[in-house]
């Protein structure tokens, strides 16, 4: 597993006409249609980059933040790769693959940023400063990319790395998990970048 491999990244030509009838290439070479769940999942997690990248560009974020949020964003490359490569027993070549070191760094990065802040009274309503708005923007993204990388784990079967039992051509739960706590990192953050302006809490029926 070469997680920290330099992959050189060619791109002469953006359009290849290969798609053309409804089918894309995997990481391993072989095709799919583009309604396959996994290119769904993959598809969503671009998705949420990019809102991660407009929240960069627009939030006015502190700098702790961007400095964070610009790791996570290559993160979700590599969380990209692995969805994009089935997994095989023994590839021919070394694949990028998420393993618990990427999950332990968001861990660490939620309790760090929770710690100062106080707690919460209600469910929070989405906006405040513009850079929370974008991140609430980012974090719901996630959790679609996370259910819709549990929809590809459905389809083909659960393939934890390196286990004698996993199903070939399936995919890595450890990318689902990576999202499912990467929504949490977001929604910390969201409350961090409205430190200023403080919460926008829902305030349910008749308490309007």
């Amino acid at each position: 597993m070469a997680k920290n491999r330099e992959t050189p990244v060619v791109l002469s030509r953006i359009y290849t006409r290969t798609g053309d009838d409804g089918t894309t290439g995997l990481g391993d070479g072989s095709r799919t249609h583009k309604t396959d769940p996994r290119l769904a999942a993959y598809a969503d997690v671009e998705e949420a980059n990019a809102a991660i990248g407009v929240a960069l560009a627009m939030g006015d974020l502190p700098e702790p933040i961007t400095k964070l949020l610009t790791r996570v964003q290559n993160d979700l490359f590599d969380v990209g790769a692995d969805l994009c490569a089935p997994v095989t027993p023994n590839p021919p070549y070394p694949v990028l693959r998420i393993d618990s070191s990427y999950i332990d760094r968001l861990e660490a990065a939620c309790d760090e940023h929770n710690a100062g802040l106080p707690p919460l009274r209600s469910f929070v309503l989405p906006g405040g400063a513009p850079g929370a708005a974008l991140l609430h923007v980012a974090r719901t993204v996630t959790r679609r990319a996370e259910r819709s990388a549990w929809a590809a784990i459905e389809a083909h079967g659960a393939a934890p790395v390196g286990a004698p039992d996993a199903v070939e051509g399936g995919v890595n739960p450890l990318t689902a998990r990576y999202l499912n706590r990467l929504s949490d990192l977001l929604f910390i953050l969201c409350r961090l970048a409205n430190a200023e302006h403080g919460d926008v809490l829902w305030k349910p029926g008749g308490e309007r």
